[in-house]
């Protein structure tokens, strides 16, 4: 290899390290190399395009980086950006499984299929949402009611909306003002409600409401704040009926940190004294209220020596 290719090849690949191994035909002008050195690169398989914009200084395997970087550029550097899930992954978001890239990009944009791409066209991108960084990244509280919005169930939503605050890369506060400045077609009640049991714990769903739910499934309204004495004191119930059923609802908080010991508790202490406890978690009641309802309503007969439905 002579002095001025080793020259090309030792400039593209400093530049393409600080974006996992690949960079655009864009930059590659600007760092004086032309469209004959990199068709000779490419010829010789020093190299290895990935696409119409994008070139990788190796032949290996993509990095997770590097596609996140071919994705916009495939897509289109001036109107793409990472969001929903990939936004969040590219912040740090763990145990969470995508093979997808998703890229947002204006409703007016048109754009061509990329493989392992998914676009999606949004009316509105302030510039605002992008994170700082030379990578169009949407900010992680946006990101995850993005990615609720284009998740494939109710349950994988309120997962996504509720990951990202639990691994600290957003607050509450930061997701709950996030729902009114992304508006998505589809799940804007759930979203909005889970944003805000995330952002206020319990003080999301009073007992009222929980009354309200017991009415439409049939049950009589069951007593609130029941006083018992606990390990550490008073307990007070959230629910409870004369016949011993107790239902603590837990906002989501009660997942985090000692809260679960401290639950545990003060369940096993209610349990010892003779009643029947079931947990329910506010996000389970957006997602799945009719079988947790059903539960409750199943240990209600049973316990006042009721006929149980089957």
């Amino acid at each position: 290899m002579d002095a001025r290719i080793l020259g090309i090849h030792d400039r593209a690949h400093a530049a393409a390290a600080a974006r996992g191994g690949v960079i655009s035909r864009r930059l590659l002008r600007g760092l004086g190399i032309d469209r004959d050195d990199v068709r000779l690169q490419l010829r010789h398989r020093r190299w290895a395009a990935h696409g119409r914009w994008t070139i990788a200084t190796h032949t290996g395997e993509l990095s997770d980086l590097a596609q996140r970087w071919r994705a916009v550029w495939e897509v289109g550097e001036r109107i793409a950006a990472l969001d929903g899930s990939s936004a969040l992954q590219h912040a740090g978001l763990e145990r969470w499984r995508d093979d997808q890239i998703h890229v947002s990009v204006p409703h007016t944009a048109n754009t061509k299929g990329i493989t392992g791409v998914v676009v999606h066209k949004v009316r509105s991108r302030p510039p605002e949402l992008l994170a700082p960084g030379e990578l169009p990244v949407v900010r992680p509280a946006p990101a995850a009611v993005r990615a609720a919005h284009w998740a494939v169930s109710d349950r994988q939503a309120a997962l996504v909306l509720v990951m990202p605050v639990q691994q600290r890369l957003c607050t509450g506060e930061q997701l709950l003002e996030a729902t009114g400045a992304v508006r998505g077609r589809t799940r804007r009640a759930l979203i909005a409600g889970v944003a805000t049991d995330v952002a206020l714990g319990a003080q999301a769903l009073g007992e009222l409401d929980f009354a309200a739910l017991c009415r439409r499934h049939g049950l009589p309204e069951p007593s609130r704040q029941v006083v018992r004495n606990g390990p550490r004191g008073r307990v007070y119930l959230d629910v409870r009926w004369d016949c011993g059923l107790v239902v603590e609802i837990d906002g989501a908080g009660h997942r985090w940190g000692l809260a679960v010991t401290d639950d545990n508790l003060r369940q096993n202490a209610v349990a010892l004294q003779g009643d029947t406890v079931l947990r329910i978690d506010v996000l389970g009641l957006r997602i799945a209220e009719e079988q947790f309802m059903h539960q409750v309503l199943a240990a209600y007969r049973r316990l006042s020596g009721l006929q149980t439905a089957g």
